[in-house]
């Protein structure tokens, strides 16, 4: 996965993405919308988790006491950074055997990232399965983990197992609700269920907790889906 964008950066980048889709629907049907711009959205949509487990994230669950174990995990991003992946693993599991829950816990997760920035993508989704299993892991550290190893499953896996692990999200009507049914309504085109997908970004582009971002995206999606049902 490449690394994170400014953010002017993203709205370029999405900017480009809707007008290729635009001219790519003169010429294209429905189906190709998952083929050629499926991986595109996931990435976007993990990059997204990514960032909520930023280190300015993180630093709200720190005190003084653990002013320790805040400046490592720093350094170990700081070492992903500089793509020296070794050193940022090794810092990262001292961290994780550290014995500090929440500290231990998003460590193992940004182990994952650092796999996935080396490409070693079934490795990384090793991690996070296991993370999804824990019994003992810290509950909002799991469902960011259970959010990353979906978007990383989501182009190949069948949908039963994407929905078992997004419905347990959409039900609890929390703070991943939104980016559960993002994937959801991927997956249905993914499976050419254009119905099931626009009910979904409907769903997200209505509700009051969705971030005006992931509002955009949803509303960009349904226009695209509409738009290529009328080629048809």
């Amino acid at each position: 996965m490449k690394k994170k964008k400014a953010p002017e950066q993203h709205n370029d980048f999405e900017d480009a993405f809707i007008r290729e889709i635009d001219e790519e629907l003169k010429n294209e049907k429905l189906k190709r919308i998952w083929d050629k711009y499926g991986l595109f959205i996931i990435l976007f949509v993990a990059a997204a988790v990514t960032a909520a487990v930023s280190f300015e994230t993180f630093k709200a669950w720190q005190d003084k006491r653990n002013q320790e174990f805040s400046n490592t995990y720093a350094y170990a991003l700081n070492l992903q950074n500089q793509g020296r992946y070794a050193e940022a693993m090794e810092v990262l599991d001292k961290l994780e055997k550290s014995g500090k829950e929440v500290y231990a816990n998003i460590a193992e997760i940004q182990k994952a990232n650092v796999l996935v920035e080396q490409n070693k993508i079934e490795e990384a989704i090793a991690v996070l399965e296991k993370v999804s299993k824990a019994e003992n892991f810290n509950p909002q550290m799991q469902q960011i983990a259970i959010i990353k190893l979906a978007s990383y499953k989501l182009d190949y896996a069948p949908s039963q197992e994407i929905q078992e692990m997004l419905e347990p999200l959409v039900k609890e009507n929390g703070v991943w609700t939104n980016i559960a049914k993002e994937l959801l309504a991927m997956l249905a085109v993914r499976d050419n269920d254009f119905d099931r997908a626009k009910t979904l970004y409907q769903e997200i582009s209505v509700a009051a907790n969705t971030p005006e971002t992931l509002k955009a995206r949803a509303q960009d999606m349904l226009n695209v889906i509409d738009e290529a049902q009328k080629k048809q």
